[in-house]
């Protein structure tokens, strides 16, 4: 198989976007230190799922931002420092014990257990909250009741904080039955694929509003629609193009992908996305020369959107020209710098800005 390293081809809207992505892309200077290109937790994790929130926080490690962490259980943490020893791993997180057991006999007997109630185990996780620019929840969470209820309070918790926070997967369980999580909240972007959007759709209520809006305002109308119902939410609609709306600016991201459609991919994504928002909050604290044509604090919240489902877009299309259909999702993991390459180039340290 032929391996093609070259630049993908892209529209004119697309190069228009990726231009301004680019702006909002730290320089490497020798005054910034440790912490200012982003601090990024992966709250997921489980017994069961371990490569997940791997996937996720490795990505925004290879991506450039200074410093990832993975909240999750202790079975979970105790396989996932194997993976790497890059990642900060953090055994907060806590599973229901099998129905049956002996701790859960004593659970249910005698007094409230810590690590059985959600409210003490978010309240640890809390505590994280301010070390870090960026909360990704979901890859690897689980449908757990235990887990699931603990993640809704530290959500609360993140949005009290006013912290960006990108949800996939199972996470998404929690805005289905409670929409209000995040509804109205400005700084969330969720990421479902097609069958979570369906669910979600079903959940909120506006199945048939979705569906009139498609017929009438054709592709971008679905998650324009979803995006208005959720008040302002950015949502990244993956598919064969991935849309991205908060329900008043829409973007497409049309750039190729592999073929393969193995399970981890979204895992890249979600990373991906959270390390753009770190470098947003670096953009935003000013900590390099940005020039007097200044973006706007919203707009780069979809421009960060834009950015992390390019990059997953292009390591899929790099990882596939090598390994075909034997790709899995770390193979897009050893694509990332070389997707940031190809769709961004090198950053000039002088005037902080690129290099193409």
């Amino acid at each position: 198989m032929t391996i093609d390293s070259k630049p993908p081809e892209m529209s004119a809207a697309t190069k228009e976007v990726l231009g301004r992505v680019r702006r909002m892309i730290p320089p490497m200077l020798n005054h910034f230190h440790k912490g200012q290109m982003g601090r990024v937790g992966v709250l997921g994790g489980s017994e069961d799922y371990t490569g997940a929130p791997y996937f996720s926080a490795m990505a925004s490690a290879r991506l450039g931002c200074d410093m990832s962490h993975v909240i999750c259980t202790p079975a979970a943490a105790a396989v996932i420092k194997t993976y790497s020893p890059n990642l900060m791993v953090h055994p907060l997180m806590r599973q229901s014990p099998p129905r049956g057991s002996t701790v859960q006999a004593m659970a249910d007997k005698n007094s409230k257990d810590p690590d059985e109630d959600p409210e003490d185990i978010a309240a640890a996780v809390a505590e994280m909250l301010p070390r870090l620019h960026v909360l990704v929840i979901g890859p690897g969470l689980g449908r757990d009741p235990l887990m699931q209820e603990t993640v809704a309070r530290v959500l609360r918790s993140a949005r009290e904080r006013n912290l960006p926070v990108v949800l996939d997967a199972d996470a998404l369980l929690l805005v289905q039955k409670d929409p209000s999580l995040v509804r109205g909240y400005g700084n969330a972007v969720i990421t479902p694929n097609v069958v979570e959007f369906g669910r979600l759709c079903k959940a909120l209520g506006v199945e048939e509003q979705v569906a009139r809006a498609e017929d009438k305002g054709g592709e971008t109308a679905r998650v324009e629609a979803l995006a208005k119902a959720l008040e302002g939410v950015t949502v990244i609609q993956k598919g064969g193009v991935d849309y991205i709306s908060n329900g008043t600016t829409t973007l497409a991201v049309d750039l190729p992908g592999g073929r393969k459609r193995s399970g981890g991919q979204g895992d890249t994504m979600t990373g991906s996305v959270a390390t753009f928002l770190g470098w947003r909050k670096a953009y935003l604290d000013g900590i390099w020369d940005r020039g007097d044509d200044l973006l706007s604090e919203e707009e780069m919240l979809g421009l960060a959107a834009f950015g992390g489902s390019a990059i997953t877009r292009e390591c899929s299309r790099l990882a596939f020209a090598k390994k075909g259909r034997s790709l899995q999702a770390s193979d897009l993991t050893d694509e990332v710098h070389n997707a940031f390459m190809n769709l961004f180039g090198e950053i000039d340290e002088d005037a902080g800005g690129s290099k193409l």
